[in-house]
């Protein structure tokens, strides 16, 4: 069963798998290249003492704060020497792989040995945990959220406080998991959180005796836990909310990314049955198919919930999913890709702290998640149905789960890392405290090679901005943003690459850019090969610097070193 999973896990990142490094996540190159960024960091911490929770060699000189960029530490740190040794590419492909088929295990035996009697049981709840849509759509990159081994635990966890002599030993063991997966992904912690806290309600109001029965401690176990892991994540946590580059809130709307109403029946475009095209209309982004069960399995969800209504924690479950899909659809709610004005409850806590970093879509990865649950419960009961309805259940079993399994993720082939970066020719003109400035700028989309460099070096020079999530514009604004604080450099090179026209550059101009490559302490300016509009960028870059370019290691290099000098 759990060799099933893994061959599962391999087939869906294939394509990855056979060139690590050369080939980038179609449907996210960003994100790929920021997690390979924080893989390579986790390397650094173990392998050059780095600081874990802030980076100073990326956006230079503000830095970045790691714990406000999920961090993925408990996956970076412990893979740091496979990063090290076989690269980092490897090491993500590897992540992806382990993260769904672990998923799926660590569902598959917290299902056997607490919830089901069957082995069978436990196997297809933990397939459809680690292998829904919402899962796979998030493989694209997202080693943050296909890493919910933890998860399982935790709830096991929670749920065994309600037994008598749990209330330290249990706390404490609760407590070390939350911190765990705190370093692994808080939204997803807080996503359980916010699950069984629906349940727990449910729960109490459908078997209250038994409730007041245990509830003294739970509670005092809950307190346990809090207090366990309040004590070790105090500082982290500090410094993710009010450290240096630390930022309030997200660059977009609530409701920018909710789940449409149609997409609960439709398919995933990586599910077998999905198709691209409506997929594309339903969802927020290849990456949040968060949905996408399929008409069948609302049936099977029906009949599964019919043969489970008996069981008070069954029921609880169903309210604790049914909430957190409503919450996954925003402030209004939307159908077929158009918003209705109908408004939901939602808008009531949009802007709450905490809810205002989430991306709303994700609450229904909790549904996704429960549905496997239940399906598992419902296949334990099946064995005590008659023959025929035993037939009939497993018919519609396979009808409901055979269409949304998945298929290989697409890749495209990355552009090829020059000499001047896979040979280390950089270190002859970048020293110790300098930088490294590649054009495209690298930035979230128009600067993907040059954090894939970057990435790939095992972020052994400094590079300014990036793709991450800083402060707007501080100490003004501090909203969340993609981008550093724009410089009239930036702004120049953009327009240049995206038009291809070369600007009558000014003396303005020229200032502005030695200003900006002092202020990024620049060593080098190198153009990225095969980059738009490449021959534009090359005449303004020589305009504004007032040198011509060297050929070296494959690429034009502008040595900039005897023009800005950081120090004076």
């Amino acid at each position: 069963m759990l060799l099933s999973y893994l061959l599962l896990g391999v087939i869906v990142l294939i394509p990855l798998w056979l060139s690590p490094s050369g080939r980038v996540l179609a449907h996210n190159k960003d994100d790929h290249g920021f997690f390979l960024t924080m893989l390579a960091h986790g390397e650094r911490v173990v392998f050059h003492g780095d600081n874990p929770l802030f980076t100073d060699r990326m956006n230079v000189p503000d830095g970045m704060n790691i714990m406000a960029n999920t961090s993925v530490l408990a996956l970076s740190v412990p893979f740091a020497p496979v990063t090290h040794f076989l690269g980092v590419g490897v090491a993500m492909v590897l992540l992806l792989t382990l993260g769904l088929a672990g998923t799926a295990a660590a569902w598959w035996w917290v299902l056997a040995r607490y919830f089901v009697r069957t082995q069978r049981a436990a196997w297809i709840g933990g397939l459809w945990c680690g292998f829904a849509p919402a899962m796979v759509s998030h493989a694209n990159g997202h080693i943050n959220f296909v890493a919910q081994f933890v998860v399982p635990f935790i709830v096991w966890q929670v749920l065994r406080l309600r037994e008598p002599g749990r209330v330290l030993r249990g706390g404490v063991i609760l407590g070390l998991l939350i911190v765990l997966q705190v370093f692994v992904n808080e939204e997803v912690l807080l996503f359980t959180a916010l699950a069984l806290l629906v349940f727990a309600v449910a729960y109490a109001c459908f078997s209250w005796r038994e409730t007041l029965a245990v509830a003294r401690r739970f509670l005092l176990g809950l307190g346990v836990a809090a207090g366990t892991a309040l004590a070790l994540l105090a500082y982290p946590l500090w410094s993710q909310f009010t450290g240096a580059q630390s930022y309030t809130g997200q660059p977009f709307e609530p409701g920018l990314f909710v789940t449409d109403l149609l997409s609960l029946g439709a398919y995933a475009r990586q599910s077998l049955a999905g198709n691209s095209e409506v997929a594309r209309q339903l969802s927020a982004s290849p990456t949040e198919e968060n949905t996408f069960w399929g008409l069948p399995m609302l049936i099977m969800l029906v009949i599964a919930g019919r043969m489970l209504w008996r069981s008070a924690a069954a029921r609880a479950a169903m309210v604790s999913g049914v909430v957190l899909l409503i919450m996954s659809m925003g402030p209004q709610l939307r159908v077929g890709g158009r918003y209705t004005g109908v408004q939901l409850p939602f808008a009531l806590i949009a802007d709450l702290p905490v809810i205002n970093l989430v991306s709303v879509t994700r609450f229904a990865m909790v549904p996704t998640t429960i549905i496997g649950v239940l399906l598992a419960l419902a296949a334990d009961r099946a064995g005590l149905l008659p023959s025929r309805r035993r037939v009939a259940f497993w018919v519609a079993m396979a009808l409901a789960v055979v269409p949304v399994l998945p298929k290989p993720l697409p890749v495209i082939r990355a552009p090829q890392t020059p000499p001047f970066i896979t040979q280390r020719m950089w270190e002859q003109y970048v020293p110790a405290g300098r930088t490294l400035v590649s054009v495209p700028v690298p930035e979230v989309t128009t600067g993907r090679t040059g954090m894939r460099w970057f990435a790939l070096s095992g972020l052994d020079y400094e590079i300014p901005r990036g793709y991450f999530m800083v402060p707007a514009d501080p100490p003004e604004n501090r909203t969340g943003s993609w981008f550093a604080a724009l410089r009239p450099t930036v702004v120049l090179l953009q327009s240049v690459g995206t038009y291809g026209h070369v600007p009558v550059l000014t003396s303005a101009d020229r200032r502005d850019a030695i200003a900006d490559l002092t202020y990024w302490r620049a060593a080098v300016v190198v153009l990225v090969p095969d980059t738009p509009n490449r021959e534009a960028l090359g005449a303004t870059i020589t305009g504004l610097l007032g040198i011509p370019p060297q050929q070296v290691g494959g690429v034009q290099m502008w040595d900039v070193r005897g023009l800005v000098h950081p120090a004076g």
